[in-house]
């Protein structure tokens, strides 16, 4: 009965949200909260720690939206000041107004910048510097918001970026011994990011070729202090051209320190914003005038966080993650396992979107490993296996950094799913068979 409560409640879930019935933000509190009471008389759960599980979920998800309520701000205020003005300069000089060179050049800087692991930064800084060029074109901004996602999907897999780390520690393997291998799928993966950007970019030079010149783009030939100016975001008395080399150096300290692990990250974005606003704007009235100008974007944020932290929350504090695990492991036949790996792989996808990454790979992946086990399937395959998934991931409801790119972007969660996922999908495919087709993981186990 849990199990059936808790697929139903992720299934009613997404329905909700994708049809666009109720916002994001209120199912993730309403929903859990409703098959929680449901879980009360049917399946045994007590209600009186109904309470201390939602808080366990916020307090979990506590460091996350602090951490990222600073990082909108810090780099809100890197775009305040012009940190980016020269980057956004040479790439409009680059791709010349050319929409497939401009979702080109969105793969690329998003695959670069997202070597770092955190996603996070990957859509502060790509969006930075490439929405004014959307905006600028009028092209369709939910393009962007996909193919930066799909590029950081694919670099979640490094060693630092999270999910190999849960596999590393699970397992009890070593890192290389996960990643190496998975690194000619990643590859291929990437140019599949850049074929579907090359695609975006032809569909949108058609479009625009048919609408008038002054309903798309104005002067065609716009300087790129003209089309930085154009972003909304931007204001030419919150420069500080002077203070470019701090801001550079500042920054490129932060990144450092978020890589080598010096301080948490919370802590981290909350001392270099601190800095940032004190130097750049010693003034209270320009200091006001800059928290208000972000408060918004991480207002929005924060509250899609800790709203995330009672579905997560209830769904495992109901133990209703535990029954999905088992539901799914028990209707694995016997025949089955000596195709655990790509079993493993398959599963990985929509477990990794429905539940955290914490869940399957401490929860359920030692499970799937110990059966493979049994096939002739090694740990390490069955770690490489269950990565593949990640390239979903990132579409979850439950990963808070998603929630600040639509944020950035200006569209909608639900949209942005049902614009990706097919796309995302086709990651998943590429990696999946690529992993295969180079002995990543086998399809057979030694022993079937």
């Amino acid at each position: 009965m849990l199990s059936i409560l808790a697929f139903t409640m992720v299934a009613t879930f997404m329905v909700l949200i994708m049809t666009k019935r109720i916002s994001a933000m209120i199912a993730l509190i309403l929903v859990p909260l409703l098959f929680a009471l449901l879980a009360v008389p049917l399946a045994g759960v007590d209600a009186a720690e109904l309470g201390k599980m939602m808080m366990d979920g916020v307090k979990d998800l506590a460091p996350t939206g602090v951490m990222l309520v600073f990082a909108i701000l810090y780099f809100g205020l890197m775009i305040d000041v012009g940190l980016f003005d020269p980057l956004i300069k040479a790439i409009v000089r680059v791709v010349d107004h050319d929409p497939v060179k401009i979702l080109m050049g969105t793969a690329v800087l998003a695959l670069i910048v997202s070597l770092d692991g955190d996603g996070a930064t990957t859509y502060m800084i790509t969006t930075a510097a490439m929405l004014p060029l959307y905006r600028h074109m009028k092209m369709d901004v939910r393009m962007a918001a996909c193919i930066i996602i799909m590029a950081g999907a694919v670099m979640n897999v490094l060693p630092w970026g999270g999910p190999t780390a849960r596999v590393v520690s699970a397992l009890k393997l070593d890192a290389n011994e996960v990643f190496v291998p998975l690194i000619l799928p990643m590859i291929f993966t990437a140019f599949w990011v850049l074929f579907v950007a090359y695609r975006f970019g032809l569909k949108e030079r058609e479009r625009l070729a048919a609408m008038p010149a002054d309903a798309h783009s104005g002067d065609a030939h716009a300087s790129a202090a003209a089309i930085i100016a154009e972003d909304s975001h931007s204001h030419i008395e919150a420069r500080r051209p002077n203070l470019i080399w701090f801001n550079f150096l500042l920054t490129a300290a932060l990144m450092v320190a978020l890589i080598t692990g010096l301080l948490p990250l919370a802590v981290l974005f909350m001392l270099a914003f601190a800095i940032a606003m004190t130097v750049n704007y010693p003034r209270l009235q320009h200091q006001r005038e800059r928290l208000s100008a972000h408060a918004g974007n991480a207002l929005a944020v924060a509250g899609l966080i800790f709203a995330a932290g009672i579905f997560t929350g209830i769904l495992s504090g109901t133990k209703m993650v535990d029954a999905m695990a088992a539901t799914v492991t028990s209707y694995i036949p016997p025949a089955w396992g000596p195709y655990m790996a790509p079993i493993t792989a398959l599963l990985s996808a929509p477990f990794t979107f429905f539940i955290s990454n914490d869940a399957f790979y401490f929860g359920m992946l030692p499970i799937l490993a110990e059966t493979g086990a049994h096939y002739g399937l090694t740990p390490a395959e069955i770690g490489r296996a269950s990565l593949v998934g990640q390239q979903i991931h990132l579409l979850s409801p439950l990963v808070a950094s998603t929630y600040l790119l639509v944020g950035f972007v200006g569209i909608e969660f639900g949209e942005h799913q049902r614009f990706t996922l097919k796309w995302a999908l086709g990651s998943f495919v590429v990696f999946f068979i690529a992993s295969l087709a180079f002995g990543v993981f086998p399809l057979v186990g030694a022993t079937g």
